[in-house]
C-alpha cells in the first residue's frame, strides 16, 4: 500500500500520509483534514476511527490472535499468573523473580481498606447492584488518597495508585456481594495469593479458615488474565476519554466500570446464564430453542457465541473451555442450568449452521459457566470482569497520560433546527 492516501473535495485533492503499525496494521492519518479541507470524518460509534496508537495489545480478530506487549494469550494463560500479567501489562515487560516478589508483597500489603468504608457498604440498599457499589467505591478511594488527585505527580506516588487500586479491588469487590446477602465481611488475609484471598473473602466466614480449592482457582486465575485486556473496547476507551482530561486514575478507572456496566459489553455472560434460565423455565427443551435461533423471522438470539471481533474463533474460549470442563469434572456440581449449558455447546461445535456461520463459544459463555459452578451470583459476572480488566484500563490510562495525549473531543454533524427566533410563551 501507498504511505500516502488522497482524499479529493470537489476539485481540491488532500494527501494524506497512510502510518503502520509494529504488525503491518495501516491507518489514515487524518489529523490535517479539518485544517485543510474543513471536513471531519462521519463513524458513528468509532467502529473505524482509530483514536490512540498503542502498544499494549495486539488483536487480529480475523484469525483469532490476542497478545499483551507481544505475548501470546495462550502461553499467558497456561504459565502466568494474575498478577504477573497485570505487572506486564502495566509496565511494559514481564518482571524479574525479584520484582515480582515486591510487586506481590506490596498488592497483599494494601489488600486492607479504610475501615470508614465500612459505612458505605452499610448504607447502600441491601439489593443494590454490585457494579454501582464497585463503582461508589473505587471513586471514594480518591477522597481517602487526596495525593492521587494530580495525574502528572511524581512515578512513585502513582506507582503506589496503582498498587492500591490492584489490591483493593478485590476487597470491595467481595465486600458488595457480602453486603447484599447480609453477611458479615471477611478481611483479606496475607497467606493468601490474589485469587485465593478474593475466594476467602467471598466464601468463607469470619471464624474459619478457607481451604481453596486448587482448579477453581486455576480457573478463576486464567479468567482474569482472558479480561486484562482487549484493546480500545467501550469501557476502555471510556477510562482514555476520561483521563484525557487529567482526572485522577481511580476516577477514570471508576468511569471504566459504569461503561463496562453496561449489557452490550460487560453483561454478556450474565446473559448466558439468563438465557439459560430462560430455556429451564419453558421446560429445558433445547432443540425448541436451537430452531428458535435459526430462524430468521424469531428474534430469539443465543448468547454467547460468536463475537463481535472475532470472525473465527475467540482464542479466550479455546484456553478457557479446558479450565470449564476440568470446574465442573471436579466439583460434580449437579445443576440443570449447567447441564443446559453442555447441551447447548455440543449443538454448537457439531451442527453445520453453527460452524457455517463461525457461532463457536466465546469466553463470555464459558467463563458464564465456571463463575455458575463456583458459587458467583450472577450479578456479580460484570464485577469479576472488572477486576480482570483493571490491569488494561491502568496500563492504558498511563501510556495515555505518558504519551501527554490531548483532550478527547469528538465532533458531530448537527442535524438539529436551523437557526429560528425565540418567541414569548404567551405568543406560543
Amino acid at each position: 500500500m501507498s504511505d500516502k492516501a488522497e482524499i479529493r473535495v470537489g476539485d481540491k485533492v488532500i494527501e494524506l500520509p497512510v502510518i503502520t503499525g509494529t504488525e503491518n496494521e495501516q491507518g489514515i492519518d487524518i489529523r490535517q483534514l479539518r485544517d485543510q479541507t474543513g471536513l471531519i470524518t462521519y463513524d458513528s460509534g468509532y467502529k473505524n476511527t482509530g483514536a490512540t496508537s498503542s502498544s499494549i495489545t495486539f488483536l487480529d480478530g480475523e484469525v483469532g490472535i490476542l497478545r499483551y506487549r507481544g505475548y501470546p494469550i495462550e502461553q499467558l494463560a497456561e504459565q502466568s499468573t494474575f498478577l504477573e500479567v497485570a505487572y506486564l501489562l502495566i509496565y511494559g515487560e514481564l518482571p524479574t523473580q525479584q520484582e515480582f516478589s515486591t510487586w506481590n508483597e506490596a498488592i497483599t500489603r494494601h489488600t486492607l481498606i479504610h475501615e470508614d468504608m465500612k459505612e458505605f457498604f452499610e448504607a447502600f440498599p441491601r439489593k443494590a447492584h454490585p457494579m454501582g457499589v464497585l463503582a461508589s467505591n473505587l471513586i471514594s478511594l480518591s477522597t481517602f488518597y487526596p495525593e492521587s488527585l494530580d495525574p502528572d505527580r511524581e512515578e512513585e506516588k502513582i506507582n503506589l495508585t496503582i498498587k492500591r487500586l490492584i489490591a483493593k479491588i478485590s476487597t470491595i469487590a467481595a465486600w458488595s456481594h457480602k453486603n447484599s446477602v447480609g453477611h458479615p465481611v471477611v478481611y483479606p488475609k496475607n497467606k493468601y495469593n490474589y485469587t485465593e484471598n478474593f475466594l476467602n473473602m467471598m466464601f468463607s466466614v469470619p471464624t474459619e479458615d478457607y481451604e481453596p480449592d486448587p482448579i477453581v482457582v486455576k480457573a478463576l486465575d486464567q479468567l482474569l488474565i482472558l479480561h486484562a485486556d482487549h484493546e480500545q473496547n467501550c469501557s476502555t476507551s471510556t477510562v482514555r476519554m476520561v483521563g484525557s482530561s487529567r482526572s485522577n486514575l481511580y476516577a477514570s478507572v471508576a468511569a471504566g466500570v459504569a461503561a463496562l456496566w453496561g449489557p452490550l459489553h460487560g453483561g454478556a455472560n450474565q446473559e448466558v446464564i439468563q438465557m439459560l434460565e430462560q430455556i429451564q423455565a419453558d421446560g429445558g427443551n433445547m432443540q425448541k430453542w436451537i430452531d428458535k435461533a435459526k430462524d430468521k423471522n424469531d428474534p430469539f438470539r443465543i448468547m454467547g457465541f460468536g463475537h463481535r471481533v472475532y470472525k473465527n474463533f475467540d482464542p479466550r474460549a479455546t484456553i478457557i473451555k479446558k479450565s470449564c470442563d476440568d470446574v465442573l469434572g471436579k466439583l460434580g456440581v449437579s445443576d440443570p442450568i449447567l447441564d443446559l449449558a453442555k447441551k447447548l455447546e455440543y449443538v454448537a461445535l457439531n451442527d453445520d449452521y453453527f460452524k457455517e456461520r463461525n457461532l463457536y463459544p466465546n469466553v463470555d459463555f464459558y467463563s458464564g459457566i465456571i463463575y455458575k459452578a463456583i458459587g458467583i451470583p450472577t450479578e456479580m459476572f460484570t464485577v469479576m470482569f472488572a477486576m480482570g480488566r483493571l490491569p488494561g484500563w491502568i496500563a492504558q490510562w498511563k501510556e495515555m497520560i505518558a504519551n501527554k495525549e490531548p483532550i478527547g473531543r469528538p465532533r458531530q454533524i448537527y442535524t438539529g433546527p436551523t437557526e429560528r427566533p425565540y418567541k414569548p410563551m404567551s405568543n406560543r
